[in-house]
């Protein structure tokens, strides 16, 4: 995938909430090649990868987030009308905070899924979001939602932004794709009894030139691999990591190019 700026209903941007936010920079980049820009009067940075914007990191302790939220990527989908979203978001039985103006950059809206997965919405001004090659090392280039109600998660997005669902059958689960248009944008998995008393999330993966190495690189940082490299047929090679911070992640290297 070239670079592209996303279009409305695809993912556009992730926002990474993190304790030792300088750590956690020195981390990122040394393990994806992330740079970063300040970002004026906040105590936040813009990430780059290959020259675009991908998103923001954010220290937790500033007094400007919202007290008791662990470590976590928060991604964003790219709508019309935030407000106009956030209100289908409510009746088809999820949440939303009201929406807000991030400067003249956009507004955006926090929500939850029926099942309690959280997401944001970015109605763009200024700021359109990301338009960075997907297939670049350390680019977001895939967004999974875990959920306790496949069929419910299903209608629900499908609904709010006009995704279409396919399902395929993996070992041991049943994998669910879901589409904007012709691209694939995003993909789900039911909660089981053996993943333990994991919540619905929405999980970022991030593409890297060789994931055996990047979880090693990963350890060796600091790092703890929740997830061992392993291959998905047809799809490629992926891992889970959690950085020195508490944050969450998988890393994959696609059998041939990113989604």
């Amino acid at each position: 995938m070239a670079t592209r700026t996303r279009r409305a209903g695809e993912f556009c941007w992730i926002n990474m909430l993190t304790p030792q936010p300088d750590k956690a920079r020195e981390f990122f980049s040394e393990l994806l090649g992330w740079t970063y820009t300040p970002v004026p009067g906040m105590s936040g940075h813009i990430i780059k990868v290959g020259g675009s914007d991908i998103g923001g990191l954010w220290d937790l302790a500033d007094p400007n987030t919202p007290k008791g939220l662990p470590p976590a990527i928060g991604v964003m989908v790219k709508v019309d009308s935030a407000d106009a979203t956030s209100d289908r978001v409510t009746s088809l039985g999820g949440s939303a905070r009201p929406p807000f103006d991030i400067a003249e950059n956009g507004r955006m809206a926090s929500c939850t899924d029926p099942n309690g997965a959280e997401f944001d919405l970015w109605e763009p001004k200024k700021q359109p979001g990301t338009d960075v090659d997907n297939t670049e090392h350390g680019a977001p280039s895939w967004f999974e939602t875990m959920t306790t109600d496949v069929d419910g998660a299903s209608k629900f997005y499908s609904d709010l932004f006009g995704w279409s669902s396919e399902e395929m059958s993996m070992p041991e689960m049943k994998y669910t794709s879901f589409k904007q248009g012709s691209e694939y944008v995003a993909g789900m998995i039911g909660i089981s009894a053996q993943m333990g008393d994991m919540k619905p999330h929405w999980a970022t993966y991030f593409t890297t030139n060789d994931t055996d190495e990047t979880s090693r690189e990963a350890v060796d940082l600091g790092a703890t691999v929740f997830v061992p490299p392993q291959d998905v047929p047809s799809a490629g090679r992926f891992c889970g990591i959690t950085s020195p911070q508490g944050v969450a992640f998988y890393v994959i290297k696609y059998a041939e190019q990113a989604p």
